[in-house]
């Protein structure tokens, strides 16, 4: 009989290269240098509050800091307040801090999506972080700020993590799937940054798919596309073109084909608000042009020149704006391809009435 064998599941590359120091933390340095600062001066709070959009390193840091303060995976607890959100659960937290560490000078408590907590929860939450024992430290974090009682931040030292660039989140990648073995060009490591969506984990989750879908070493941007389900970048320029050239035509035409080709509007739009932005940024803020060009191919970076001319015109903040509502509108659409296609008549009626002044 012939034995089988089992292959272990594969590590998420998010996990294998999380950082394990402040070296190794991307695009957060506002963050890190201060809080190194405070381990040096040993002017450490009770209670901190890491703000921020997800995957931007929240829980990466709050575990550096504890490790940096001498704190061992003994005295580190990781609570998930999206499913321990009830006051029987605070209630339990603060029965566990009132003891004192196993081995570190302090136990540290990090306290995952805070705003998760319900009312009473928070309640209970904020009597510990009033008076919190000499030995205790909270690390909240959160996506949400907004949904946080006022009471609670202003007893916590508040930090707002960045969404990283679309720079350094391309390095990061490239570096990552070289070490992976992969060679990943620019194009396709703009592409996935982009779907990223200023998130490293969703950035690195979607190198993975690419990386365990690639038949070659070599990584090319229709291998990602396909992986994806990613537009090409033409048809994207050409949506673009279309609010150009006042075409309403050709930009229902686009959107017609993105759809025949099962692409995913929101990623579409996402790819046309990114493209619209860096085309007013090099008409307004001409100081960044070479960094733009350093993030972009030569053919990407050439298109959008040309459109932050003349020959873009009619590519505007008010062409922006109706994007942005397209996209606030998509979440909630019956039909996906609708509010762009609205987008579009929106801007062509308004061009032929700018045009009759």
């Amino acid at each position: 009989m012939k034995k089988e064998t089992i292959t272990e599941p594969s590590i998420a590359l998010y996990r294998k290269y999380r950082p394990q120091t402040f070296d190794e933390i991307l695009g957060q340095d506002h963050i890190v240098k201060v809080l190194e600062n405070s381990i040096k001066t040993g002017n450490i709070a009770h209670a901190y509050l890491f703000a921020g959009s997800r995957g931007t390193g929240k829980t990466s840091i709050a575990r550096i800091f504890a490790g940096a303060i001498g704190c061992t995976p003994r005295d580190l607890y990781e609570i998930d307040a999206a499913s321990n959100r009830g006051i029987d659960d605070i209630r339990e937290l603060r029965e566990g801090v009132r003891t004192l560490p196993f081995e570190s000078p302090y136990k540290v408590y990090i306290v995952d999506e805070v705003h998760m907590l319900t009312k009473e929860a928070f309640n209970a939450l904020l009597k510990t972080l009033e008076e919190p024992p000499k030995h205790v430290i909270f690390i909240l974090a959160t996506t949400e700020l907004n949904k946080l009682p006022e009471t609670v931040i202003s007893r916590c030292q508040t930090y707002t993590f960045k969404k990283p660039s679309q720079k350094i989140l391309k390095e990061l990648l490239i570096a990552m799937a070289k070490k992976e073995g992969f060679a990943l060009d620019l194009a396709s490591a703009e592409l996935v940054a982009v779907l990223g969506d200023g998130s490293f984990r969703d950035a690195v989750g979607i190198l993975q798919k690419v990386l365990s879908s690639s038949e070659s070493k070599t990584v090319s941007i229709d291998g990602v596309l396909e992986v994806t389900g990613a537009p090409k970048g033409e048809l994207v320029n050409s949506f673009i073109s279309a609010i150009a050239e006042k075409d309403v035509s050709q930009g229902m035409e686009a959107v017609r084909r993105a759809g025949k080709e099962n692409i995913d509007m929101q990623v579409f739009l996402r790819l046309i608000l990114h493209k619209v932005r860096l085309i007013l940024l090099l008409r307004f803020a001409k100081e960044m042009e070479r960094e733009i060009e350093s993030e972009l191919t030569e053919e990407d970076f050439s298109f959008l020149k040309m459109m932050s001319g003349k020959d873009g015109a009619h590519i505007t903040s008010k062409a922006l704006m109706a994007l942005l509502n397209a996209h606030s509108m998509m979440r909630h659409a019956a039909i996906p391809e609708l509010p762009l296609e609205l987008a579009m008549m929106e801007l062509g009626v308004n061009n032929e009435v700018d045009m009759k002044r």
